[in-house]
């Protein structure tokens, strides 16, 4: 356990602080996006906490509150040198505290969730990365148009992602489709919303997420699509097992599983759209 004696401090950080948040998870595999820190940190400011020796970082958490009673959880990381002496769960101790009274949600890697699930926990599904190049030129269903997401109106594009996601998060969607190094298309037909897809560029492959679409086609043509837009086509994306339909299409475009993780809750499961729920936003904010 750590030294009382140490100096050892937990703090909210700064927007320059998330960069290095981004290089320790790159570190463990997660494949974060390049500009995501300039999405998460106005999601939450106060939501992004640091522990330091000294004035070294060495433990972080996200603790990121979403309306009145959702929380999600991510950025867990001890640097690996000290690790099982205590900083972590000190780390976690204060990041939890600040969503006290919350649904807290959180993709928990396997070598973790026996931890998580002592801390109230519980698995509601697994997600699996599938990484690959799908097939090029795959087209919507008839009817059907694939449009920059940008030029839907807002609001229906925030009301589309609440039967995806249990909180409301205009702020945060809103700056996840414009942010740099990144396309969004939405799936059209007859003025409705069939499908949304984000792909974001990162240091190994694009990750799209999310990905919404009211049926296989829909989705594949959004991944398609999405992917002819990078320099090359590979791309990675965290497909829930709660809608099967998304676990086949990720065979059948050649994508192969490579990572996973379980999305747990502390409080009820969340009631989604699981039959339009093909991939998910990302693993730090949900």
């Amino acid at each position: 356990m750590p030294n009382p004696d140490e100096d050892f401090e937990i703090t909210a950080v700064g927007a320059e602080n998330i960069v290095t948040l981004g290089a320790w998870a790159h570190e463990e595999g997660w494949n974060p996006g390049l500009t995501d820190g300039g999405v998460f940190f106005p999601t939450d400011p106060g939501g992004f906490l640091i522990g330091r020796l000294g004035s070294t970082p060495v433990t972080s958490v996200s603790v990121v509150r979403y309306g009145p009673d959702h929380g999600f959880l991510g950025f867990y990381l001890t640097r690996p040198h000290l690790r099982g002496q205590g900083y972590g769960l000190r780390t976690w101790q204060a990041g939890t505290a600040r969503l006290a009274g919350r649904n807290v949600g959180l993709d928990g890697v396997p070598a973790q969730q026996d931890n998580y699930r002592r801390s109230g926990f519980r698995t509601c599904w697994s997600n699996a990365r599938y990484e690959g190049t799908p097939p090029p030129d795959i087209t919507p269903p008839p009817g059907t148009s694939l449009v920059d997401a940008r030029t839907v109106p807002f609001g229906r594009l925030a009301a589309y992602d609440r039967r995806f996601f249990p909180a409301p998060r205009d702020g945060f969607l809103a700056a996840w489709i414009t942010a740099p190094g990144r396309t969004a298309l939405a799936a059209v037909r007859d003025g409705e919303l069939q499908g949304l897809g984000v792909v974001r560029t990162c240091r190994a492959a694009s990750r799209i997420g999310p990905l919404y679409a009211a049926s296989p086609q829909v989705a594949a043509a959004l991944v398609s699509a999405l992917a002819a837009t990078l320099p090359e086509g590979s791309v990675a994306v965290d497909v829930p097992d709660v809608n099967p339909a998304a676990v086949r299409l990720a065979g059948e475009l050649g994508l192969t599983p490579s990572f996973d993780t379980a999305r747990m809750y502390t409080g009820p499961e969340p009631v989604i759209d699981r039959a339009g729920y093909y991939g998910i936003t990302s693993l730090e904010l949900g």
